[in-house]
Order: C-alpha cells, then structure tokens, then sequence
C-alpha cells in the first residue's frame, strides 16, 4: 500500500489524470488531496465530478481549500465573491454551465464533507496552508487559519537551517509533527517547480493554478511524480496567469 499526498489542482483535470497515470494507483493505496480543487482552468467542475467517481473506488481523503470554500459559497448561496471571481471564480462558474442542479447539490455536499486537515496514524499532518497555535492544530483559535495562513511555510523558509528541535529558539509549531504537507503557496514563487522541504514541512503546491504543475508526492519514499505545465495543457487559456 502506498499513500500519495496530492498538491493543488485548480481546475486542471487534463493534469490531475496525468499524475494519476504516472503514479498507477492501485486499488489498496491511499490519496490526499491537500486543497484548491477549483479556480484557474477551465474544468472544476469537471475536476469534482472525476474526483467524487474515483473516491467510490480508490481511498481518497479530501482537505479543504480556500477556492473551495469560495466555490462551496456560491453553489450554495449564488452569491458572487467579488475577490473569489477575479482569482478564478469566473472560470469555474463557466465550469458550470450545462451542470444540472441535482450535480451541483451533489459538489455542494462534496464541499461540505471536506475536513479542514488530516492526521495520519504516523503523526503526519495534512492540510491546505498552515496554522499558528504554538500547541498544534486541536488548538487552533480560527478554522480559516487552515486555509489561510503563509506564516508557518514562511517561518520554515526564513529559519536558520542550523537550528536543531532541541534548541531553545526551535518554533513549537513545528514540534508537534513527524512531518507537515501543505499547498497554497506556489513553489514557483521561489524558482522552484517541485515540491520543496523546509524542516519538517513539504510544500507540495507546485504552481498548476499558473504555469507549474500538478504534483503527487509518494510520502514514504518522497518519489515525485509531476504533470506537464497547465499552459500546454489548456494552450487557449490563461489560468490565473492574468
């Protein structure tokens, strides 16, 4: 059994069914999804549907997403968050059209049942951005820190790489975890088109909202395995690069 942690998609079905091909996932594996289903290229709606057929066949965990939070919003309430649609809501609202209501209540209760992060029975924690309580998840103060936050990736990244868990100045968020999968901040906002590692932490966003790549990292023996770049995917359109 392998488990594969599974960085942000945005609307990139032609991607998502590339990683999965090279992955070759069997049957008795395991899939985290880490967030940011929708919002970018033009298939989220399409990107849902596929992921509620393969979790009736494959193990599938589902983090929420800060798109997905917005795109839950709308199906249920059809109210346009002006933000939401500027950074990708337009597309996955096109996504959309032609969708009957009876499968759009169906990605509703999809939206609905996310969690906001997941702990394995390793001690491995998965979630979509990060958190700031000092005592570790269950004592997080706001639920949107979880989709939300940059602070802990970027505690990690500007951190002293000498300094060792028992030193006095070691961050306590940091303690609490055999290791951390996060997205929601690109990798190729620092150069990079894989996913990057600092400390405990794997940023596993590789930039497919843009012009990277969707990302599945195997967490026992960190293989990577990568899509092409979603701009030769979808030739005719910009994702978020706008």
């Amino acid at each position: 059994m392998s488990i594969y942690a599974i960085g942000d998609i945005h609307g990139g079905l032609k991607a998502l069914l590339q990683v999965l091909n090279k992955v070759e996932v069997k049957e008795e594996d395991t899939l985290i999804f880490v967030g940011d289903y929708v919002d970018g290229w033009s298939e989220s709606a399409q990107v849902i549907a596929f992921l509620l057929d393969l979790s009736e066949k494959i193990n599938c965990i589902f983090i929420k997403g800060n798109h997905d939070v917005w795109c839950e919003n709308w199906l249920e309430t059809e109210e346009v968050n002006p933000t939401w649609y500027m950074h990708g809501g337009k597309e996955t609202m096109e996504s959309y059209a032609g969708i009957s209501d009876a499968e759009k209540k169906g990605h509703l209760e999809f939206f609905q049942k996310m969690a906001l992060y997941h702990m394995d029975a390793e001690n491995r924690l998965f979630l979509h951005a990060g958190f700031t309580s000092p005592h570790g998840v269950d004592r997080e103060a706001f639920q949107q820190t979880f989709y939300l936050d940059r602070t802990l990736w970027e505690m990690a990244l500007s951190m002293d790489k000498s300094i060792k868990e028992d030193s006095l100045v070691f961050p306590n968020r940091l303690k609490h975890y055999k290791e951390i999968y996060i997205g929601h901040t690109p990798t190729t906002n620092f150069n990079c088109d894989v996913p990057m590692q600092a400390f405990n932490i794997w940023n596993i966003d590789t930039g497919a909202a843009f012009k990277g790549k969707i990302t599945a990292v195997n967490i026992e023996t960190k293989a990577i395995h990568q899509s092409d770049a979603l701009p030769g995917l979808y030739p005719n359109e910009k994702g978020r690069n706008k």
